[in-house]
């Protein structure tokens, strides 16, 4: 059996890094993708294959997978979309290019390169697409409104796709991690700090009180999962005879999805907002 071939985004740090990390241990041949030149320098001199993929650029997508393909002969078994950031703040401060930047990286680029891997997983006659989104893909939050709105909407772009591609031998699964200790929030500052105009908001006095301590300090943070805790349910649905349509990773994951399904909405509403 020839050896199984990955290619996974977002590989700089977090749950992209461990992942690659522990597969290529396992025995896979992975493709530890970044969006960063410098980071994929990194990660060859640790002896991975980091093709650049930035999901904003559509040429690096093109050029990132040509690569990966030109490696492997034309086969892929596996595709791990895994990088995505957010952009901090209410849904009235977000502005709308930030918007569309924030789904062209979150999701359309997501899209784009799952089209190109689709045709080379048919041609094969089986493949994985593992989404990672996030329990805020589940439910929603306050002041994560433009993330929420890119996970919810690929919650829904990947299940169509895995209704679509039934007894193509391309499985699609979506992984919902919690709160994962990765740079997560120090990404979020980046993105805040690019496009919130908080000083002449009406809602000035929030952030003051509150938004800004969550976002710079962590004071909102409860218990955080190692990014293994990811890559394990990674590992069941890549290697898996059947695997399952989703996996839920950390217990607010599971205690969310538990309560979006019994709870009416105003009630889990009032349960979101002492969050």
């Amino acid at each position: 059996m020839s050896e199984r071939s990955i290619l996974i985004t977002g590989c700089s740090s977090g749950i992209g890094l461990d992942a690659a990390r522990f597969l290529r241990g396992r025995g896979w041949r992975v493709f530890a993708s970044c969006r960063k030149e410098a980071d994929c320098v990194r990660l060859r001199e640790e002896g991975f294959a980091a093709p650049r993929v930035d999901y904003e650029d559509e040429a690096s997508i093109e050029a990132g997978l040509a690569e990966v393909l030109g490696a492997t002969g034309g086969r892929l078994d596996a595709l791990f979309n895994n990088g995505a950031y957010a952009i901090p703040g209410p849904v009235e401060d977000v502005p709308t290019e930030a918007l569309r930047t924030i789904f062209q990286a979150n999701l359309i680029g997501w899209h784009d390169l799952t089209r190109r891997v689709i045709p080379v997983m048919r041609g094969q006659g089986h493949g994985r697409i593992v989404q990672c989104s996030s329990v805020l893909g589940l439910v929603a939050m306050k002041w994560r409104g433009a993330y929420v709105a890119t996970k919810f909407a690929q919650e829904g772009l990947s299940d169509a796709m895995r209704l679509e591609l039934a007894g193509t031998g391309i499985e699609v699964v979506i992984i919902d991690p919690g709160p994962i200790d990765t740079p997560f929030r120090q990404n979020a500052i980046k993105q805040f700090e690019k496009w919130i105009d908080w000083e002449n908001s009406a809602r000035a006095e929030e952030y003051r009180e509150s938004l800004l301590d969550q976002l710079y300090k962590g004071s909102s943070k409860g218990p955080q999962w190692p990014a293994a805790a990811v890559t394990k349910k990674l590992v069941h649905a890549l290697e898996s005879p059947r695997p399952k349509a989703r996996y839920y990773v950390t217990t607010p994951t599971y205690a969310m999805g538990a309560l979006r399904r019994v709870l009416p909405v105003r009630a889990l509403d009032w349960v979101l907002s002492r969050g």
